[in-house]
């Protein structure tokens, strides 16, 4: 299981992130991981204010410490945000330099002539330019929104354990299943099939042979732009295509 965990994706983007920039990578998590505690947190401050109000005892202490943590839940969003960005900016420049590095360290250029290598060139790129998904910095809120709400969820149900057993189980079983039930409309699964690839490879090159100079010159001397922009919206339509029928009917 351990193994199978290593070998994950979701386990290698998360152990990128510390190598491309260390700091950033733990200034991230820490917030990550005040966002999710704080609802609990502010929910079990909240039943305190209650009390001392019934109880008549002092105000003091629960009001300073609900309104620090008021402030903290206001705050650490954007703050998460521009850590976030910050990150994925870092997190990008290191995977494309790592990109980089293996395509020119091979002595020649027959290796460049692989279809898997193009396959995977394409792909990074389409990325970065926000084509096939939002890119890396864009993305990193995202991430953090998803692992905030399942953290929060969590730390809200060891609440509830603290005062019926059943209790987590009656309130965080359908909210768990609903992750689960969504899971596969929520993630492109099967998108490195051959189909997928061929069309992003065959849209990439259409797109490329538009707008950079030399071949865009070339086409618009022999009349070939409209052919061009038409083969690749209908390989961009294509993916679209693919993409929502892998969404919609898992």
């Amino acid at each position: 299981m351990i193994n199978r965990l290593r070998r994950s994706d979701e386990w290698k983007f998360f152990a990128v992130l510390p190598q491309a920039g260390r700091s950033l990578a733990a200034m991230w998590w820490v917030v990550l991981g005040l966002r999710g505690l704080l609802p609990a947190v502010f929910a079990v401050v909240t039943g305190s204010l209650v009390g001392a109000v019934s109880g008549g005892k002092s105000l003091l202490g629960p009001l300073l410490l609900m309104g620090v943590v008021f402030v903290l839940l206001q705050t650490l969003t954007p703050l998460h945000q521009a850590i976030g960005a910050n990150l994925g900016s870092k997190t990008a420049a290191w995977l494309y330099d790592r990109l980089m590095e293996v395509c020119i360290r091979p002595p020649g250029i027959g290796h460049l002539e692989r279809p898997e290598l193009t396959d995977d060139l394409t792909m990074a790129r389409d990325f970065d330019l926000g084509i096939s998904g939002p890119p890396l910095p864009i993305s990193m809120d995202f991430i953090s929104g998803g692992l905030v709400m399942m953290l929060s969820g969590i730390a809200q149900a060891a609440v509830l354990l603290r005062y019926h057993w059943w209790a987590p189980l009656l309130i965080g079983g359908p909210w768990a299943a609903t992750h689960v039930i969504l899971r596969d409309s929520a993630v492109w699964q099967d998108r490195n099939t051959e189909v997928v690839l061929e069309a992003q490879r065959h849209a990439d090159y259409a797109y490329r042979l538009a707008v950079d100079a030399p071949a865009a010159k070339e086409l618009r001397l022999f009349g070939l732009a409209g052919w061009t922009v038409d083969r690749f919206a209908a390989r961009r339509r294509q993916l679209f295509d693919l993409r929502w029928q892998a969404l919609h009917n898992p």
